[in-house]
């Protein structure tokens, strides 16, 4: 290209339209029947735990319902108690605390969309199906 030509240093940005994603949407067709606690970051990312019983205990102890194996977990960090139609945390006086949404708490109601950081894990609270959210223009 001459050097005088402006459009040489341009950036383009490409955007498939979803009807052409080759990748398909796996999230689609999942219904939701319980609430999920999903992994987003964290040495398990990706990882998701239904919350079936009434009472889901976390820590790193393999005995836990949910079993977060890193040393910036204690083995019986925070519980997760099923209320009706919502749910709430409590910490178990663990040594790095329990925070929702950005603060630390000793109990907490969880809504849908709630981020949960226990130690190195931030994990997500859904009720419902996520929704796919479509970024760009």
């Amino acid at each position: 290209m001459p050097q005088n030509d402006k459009t040489a240093d341009a950036t383009c940005v490409f955007r498939v339209p979803s009807s052409d994603v080759t990748v398909p949407d796996l999230m689609a067709n999942v219904r939701i029947t319980a609430p999920v606690l999903s992994i987003v970051k964290g040495p398990q990312t990706g990882a998701a735990f239904e919350l079936e019983d009434d009472v889901t205990t976390i820590g790193r102890d393999p005995a836990n319902g949910i079993f977060l194996n890193d040393m910036t977990v204690s083995r019986s960090h925070a519980r997760i108690i099923r209320e009706g139609l919502g749910a709430r945390i409590e910490d178990l006086g663990s040594l790095n605390g329990t925070w929702v949404d950005g603060a630390i708490v000793n109990a907490a109601p969880l809504h849908d969309g709630s981020s949960v950081q226990i130690g190195t894990f931030t994990l997500i609270y859904h009720e419902s199906t996520p929704e796919r959210i479509e970024t760009g223009e």
